[in-house]
């Protein structure tokens, strides 16, 4: 049966086309969209709506296994917000790291429609397949952990880049993943065996013979060579250490003009001294990414309220428990990675929190090239996905940001460029390409998503304008779509789809698969030919 619609009279923000506030008509049939539909067609009147792209989160943590040791670890989360179950819809649970189920929800509920996982170790792949398969609504997929991967290392260290390039190639189609994920490259395996962190780029891994440096160059290579949809993805090595914007500019350099991703780029653009108090080089970092377009980033904006510490970095997740003395799980996954998770909460009156919030605006507002910026909190690091309608505030009233400003503990804005004064307000143009068509394009997905033109998924939310609150605009859209079908109406979540499973199948010489088996039958608790996730075990691919 032939589904058809057309939603007519909005108001289209559409930067992958160039369309600024134009008012047209947009013809949706059997899921995508297309160029026209006969006179007869279901219409929607739009009129006086704002219509965008569905929203695109491309750095987001909602499967695999760190995600579920971080919801058995705080069940009062769970307690304090309840998802009720309400006709078609499931019942499930909220907090700073909600069921499968409530995030596909509150995800569509914002008006976003994919949402990607930003790091899995491979051995954690199926539990995060069957994650997904329990998400609805939003398209989605993950990158998968190589950066402390002890095959990946030792083939480095013995200077094989076309045996690591295939070892990549063998791991994210094994996973059924989607890219490169590298998180404090060496830096976790040296943790793992000695308590203690690398911190240079040249820093050896005990025992392996290679270094971050080498890590991150040849991962970056691998995913040219393999012509991965996405860049390598990189988490630098020292998150929330003072001084480590050093460390982030080598690490952009290290790459070597090659395309990389960096992300939560805020937690990585401190000065200082290690161990002593932080302060800002986001305009130092920035000045970097402005001036090699070889370079995109994802900001991690700190927002005021709950959170919850998780990450594939063991040694950073070790020191916030030290830190704050709260409850925390840590974990040593073997041959692969680690993680560490606490909940967390960043306050208005302290102020390093005041600090790392400042520094993410920076980096948004001297951003010259919004096509390699993208917004996220590094979900739930920084804060959850339903603060972005704030940020989104933050980012477009300067009136708003100002009366913020003066409601946070002053000293932690010293030495940021936000204490002077910075008066950039975004459009509704450029919050459409932060939040839709930069990350779809950064993800090799722009022929189907972040745009409203012929052939594009017909992912679609349409807002109430309210340039007086933004935040209430983008917090409540009026409708939206996914695959042509109406998820949301009136605010209110009316019925459920569910989306595709993306993943990349690079081309790789499969003679690495007998090296790799000899490796597992050596090393590993998990055989060879149970490892790889199988076709039916990925939800529509």
């Amino acid at each position: 049966m032939t589904v058809r619609l057309r939603i007519a009279g909005a108001r289209m923000y559409d930067p992958l086309r160039g369309v600024d506030g134009d008012v047209r008509d947009l013809c949706i049939e059997d899921g995508r969209i297309v160029e026209r539909l006969p006179g007869d067609a279901p219409t929607l009147d739009a009129r006086g709506l704002v219509a965008m792209p569905g929203g695109v989160d491309m750095h987001s943590h909602i499967a695999g296994p760190k995600v579920n040791l971080a919801r058995k670890l705080q069940p009062e989360d769970h307690r304090d917000d309840p998802q009720p179950r309400t006709g078609a819809l499931r019942s499930g649970t909220g907090g700073t790291v909600p069921s499968t189920w409530t995030t596909g929800y509150r995800y569509a509920g914002l008006g976003y429609t994919t949402v990607m996982e930003a790091a899995v170790p491979p051995s954690g792949a199926r539990s995060a397949h069957a994650e997904l398969r329990e998400t609805p609504i939003v398209d989605k997929g993950f990158y998968v952990l190589m950066g402390n991967n002890e095959y990946l290392m030792r083939a480095i260290a013995r200077g094989e880049a076309g045996s690591a390039r295939d070892f990549a190639g063998w791991l994210i189609c094994a996973a059924k993943a989607y890219a490169i994920k590298i998180v404090n490259p060496g830096g976790v395996a040296a943790w793992k065996s000695r308590r203690a962190d690398v911190r240079g780029l040249d820093d050896p891994v005990d025992g392996l013979g290679v270094t971050p440096r080498q890590i991150v160059r040849t991962l970056a290579a691998a995913a040219e060579e393999l012509a991965l949809p996405h860049p390598v993805h990189i988490h630098c090595n020292n998150l929330g250490i003072a001084g480590n914007a050093a460390t982030t500019l080598e690490t952009m350099r290290a790459v070597e003009g090659r395309r990389a991703h960096f992300t939560h780029l805020q937690f990585h653009s401190y000065g200082g001294e290690p161990g002593g108090r932080p302060s800002s080089k986001a305009a130092e970092v920035m000045e970097y990414v402005n001036s090699h377009p070889n370079i995109s980033v994802d900001v991690g904006q700190v927002m005021f309220g709950p959170a919850t510490a998780m990450t594939a970095d063991g040694p950073v997740g070790h020191l916030l428990h030290q830190l704050t003395g709260r409850k925390w799980v840590n974990v040593d996954v073997e041959l692969e990675t680690g993680c560490g998770i606490v909940p967390y909460e960043y306050k208005d009156r302290r102020t390093i929190h005041v600090l790392q919030w400042a520094i993410g605006l920076e980096i948004f507002l001297t951003a010259r090239d919004l096509w390699r910026v993208v917004l996220s909190t590094d979900h739930p690091n920084g804060g959850s996905f339903l603060s972005y309608p704030r940020l989104m505030r933050l980012l477009m009233d300067r009136a708003f940001r100002d009366e913020e400003i003066k409601k946070v503990k002053a000293n932690g804005l010293e030495g940021t460029s936000l204490k002077d004064g910075l008066d950039r307000e975004y459009s509704l143009y450029e919050i459409a390409i932060i939040t839709r068509a930069a990350p779809a394009r950064l993800l090799g997905l722009q022929a189907r998503k972040g745009h409203l033109g012929p052939g594009a998924d017909a992912d679609v939310a349409l807002y109430e304008d309210n340039p007086a609150d933004r935040e209430a605009m983008f917090r409540a859209p009026r409708y939206v779509l996914k695959g042509g079908r109406l998820v949301v109406e009136e605010g209110q979540l009316r019925s459920q789809v569910f989306g595709r499973t993306l993943r990349a199948a690079p081309s790789y010489d499969r003679a690495i698969e007998h090296d790799v088996r000899a490796f597992f039958d050596r090393y590993g608790t998990i055989q060879f030919d149970n490892f790889a996730i199988a076709d039916d075990e990925v939800d529509r691919p």
